[in-house]
């Protein structure tokens, strides 16, 4: 990890942490490196109160590390994941009770982040591929959310990897969210590898975004095809536009 950190921060790369508590924390710390986002929670969800008042607990703690590392973007999911991604409490139908505490929860997380100046990002997911059962997986769902809440302390990580197998019409879903991204992650559909590995137009995307007046952070989470440093590279060069 001291050997990606110091070599990503060569190149000229912010970096992202997934869950903090598998780190050292004091080696992060004294890296050097500039950290993008971190996973916001360890355990809970976002549909009943048992699930709320866990993610509520954890999200505190998460900010107390992000303030450690100066990480002012943290990162949600619908449920809690486990091995391989998947949901530790799968969920194949949403009624509209857990809408509305997925609302409340969400709102509650908003008064955190505002509290303590950090923005929660809440993340859509893919439902065939990598993480069945996880609930307001879809860009849809996240965006409905968001928009609903519309506060400063709540924004998408709108992932077009996940989006592009779920739901497609990359840039005009880009357009519909741009009021609420906090931060856009990629990576090429199949084999969620770097840009230009797969069926993705990156280079096509990143100018949409570009006219669209997009500023923010770009994040690449994906696996390298071959030489990592070449995959960091085809990333950057799909994104300098």
């Amino acid at each position: 990890m001291s050997w990606r950190l110091s070599r990503l921060t060569e190149m000229g790369f912010d970096v992202g942490i997934w869950n903090w508590s598998n780190h050292d924390l004091t080696m992060l710390e004294k890296s050097g490196a500039r950290f993008s986002s971190m996973t916001g929670y360890l355990r809970g969800r976002l549909t009943d109160d048992e699930g709320a008042a866990e993610l509520l607990s954890t999200a505190a703690e998460a900010i107390q590390v992000s303030k450690r590392l100066n990480v002012a973007r943290l990162n949600l999911h619908g449920t809690g994941l486990g091995d391989r991604g998947l949901p530790v409490t799968p969920c194949e139908t949403m009624t509209g009770a857990m809408w509305l505490k997925a609302r409340e929860t969400l709102n509650r997380i908003a008064d955190l982040a505002e509290q303590h100046s950090v923005t929660f990002m809440i993340e859509n997911l893919n439902l065939a591929v990598d993480h069945p059962g996880v609930p307001f997986a879809k860009a849809e769902d996240t965006l409905a959310l968001v928009s609903a809440i519309n506060r400063p302390g709540l924004r998408l990580n709108l992932d077009l990897y996940h989006a592009q197998i779920g739901e497609g019409n990359l840039i005009e879903l880009c357009r519909r969210c741009l009021p609420w991204i906090g931060e856009v992650q990629v990576a090429d559909v199949p084999g969620r590898q770097e840009p230009g590995t797969g069926e993705i137009n990156y280079a096509g995307v990143a100018r949409a975004l570009k006219r669209m007046g997009y500023r923010g952070t770009v994040c690449m989470e994906a696996f390298a095809s071959g030489d990592a440093d070449a995959g960091l590279e085809a990333f950057r060069s799909a994104f300098t536009v």
